[in-house]
């Protein structure tokens, strides 16, 4: 940038530190405030103020909710696509990198401020969900259809914007509070065995290592959801045999494999609830379609976390231990 131009827009921004941005925009950086929220917590959703976001952006809660949940639990990693030739810039078009939310009002830019700290930092969860809020709201329309192809607009991913509708579906039906419910993915009065077995070496398929946890259990013991979620896989893998693999609110996916079946009418985009069986017990996979027997029966549980580009396995085992723990103290009430 020139000196010339550096000085007009200096002098352009002096003007317009005292002008408020969009009328949406505004309300919503008068009402929010506080930390930036993070990934880690599993009742992140909740500590959104999503009543105000909604009335600032005149976006519907469960839309707020779901726009939150999907951007509350992504890796840094994802956002490099806002700054492409084709998209929308966070910055604006010529911003030398100024950060501050009259620099990127004057650029043009679409991040927002959405934690109050005069600052459009792409790194923030809440500024991150206000500037797609704000996304919305500018391109109109409360639609179901409408609300899709603004966020087809923004993410340009058909993946990003059914998981964030699949979201609002669970939001607009049921509570955060429901859904930080878990549940033990096989009935406590079932016969099984557990431990940790993360980091294990697996040998077929070439050398590799166990990311999850094996449940040795009955051929045709009932395999039950762990979460409020929806079936965001269902079919065979040459690995896993049979699985389901289930999407929940903290965007984490939960899979379940080696199974020797499904439960009845079961299908790909079907909201499930903790305890709700979902399959059944078996020995399926380690080859072509309908392989079984290569291994006692046993469920392999996983937890894969959305990074962005690609999603990193989480060892599961301290979470059994927990939802079992918690399951039984229910049982015995």
């Amino acid at each position: 940038m020139t000196g010339r131009r550096l000085l007009m827009v200096c002098t352009l921004l002096i003007s317009l530190s005292s002008v408020r941005p969009a009328a949406g925009v505004a309300t919503a950086e008068a009402e929010v405030g506080g930390p930036v929220a993070t990934r880690q917590s599993p009742a992140v959703v909740r500590e959104a103020p999503v009543e105000q976001w909604s009335r600032a952006y005149r976006v519907p809660k469960a839309w707020v909710q779901a726009v939150w949940a999907y951007e509350s639990h992504i890796h840094i990693g994802k956002f490099t696509q806002l700054n492409g030739p084709d998209r929308p810039l966070w910055l604006g078009l010529g911003n030398p990198g100024l950060e501050d939310a009259p620099s990127i009002f004057v650029f043009d830019g679409v991040g927002r401020d959405g934690d109050g700290d005069g600052r459009c930092d792409i790194r923030s969860a809440r500024d991150r969900t206000c500037s797609v809020l704000d996304w919305l709201s500018r391109n109109g329309g409360t639609t179901t259809p409408e609300i899709r192809r603004s966020l087809w607009q923004w993410y340009e991913d058909s993946v990003i914007v059914e998981r964030i509708t699949l979201f609002s579906s669970l939001f607009a039906t049921h509570t955060p509070a429901e859904m930080s419910r878990h549940a033990f993915p096989l009935p406590l009065r079932s016969s099984y065995t557990y431990r940790n077995t993360w980091g294990q070496a697996r040998g077929w398929g070439g050398r590799r290592i166990h990311v999850g946890t094996d449940l040795f259990a009955p051929y045709g013991t009932p395999v039950r959801s762990t979460v409020w979620g929806y079936v965001e896989t269902k079919g065979w893998n040459p690995y896993g045999g049979w699985r389901i693999g289930i999407r929940d609110v903290d965007n984490t996916y939960h899979y379940f494999a080696h199974l020797s079946g499904y439960a009845k009418g079961l299908s790909i985009g079907q909201i499930v609830k903790p305890g709700q069986v979902i399959g059944y017990v078996g020995s399926s996979g380690y080859g072509r379609k309908g392989t079984s027997g290569k291994f006692p029966p046993h469920l392999h549980y996983g937890m894969y976390i959305d990074a962005g580009s690609e999603e990193w396995p989480v060892n599961p085992y301290p979470n059994l231990v927990q939802w079992e723990r918690e399951e039984r103290k229910q049982t015995k009430k």
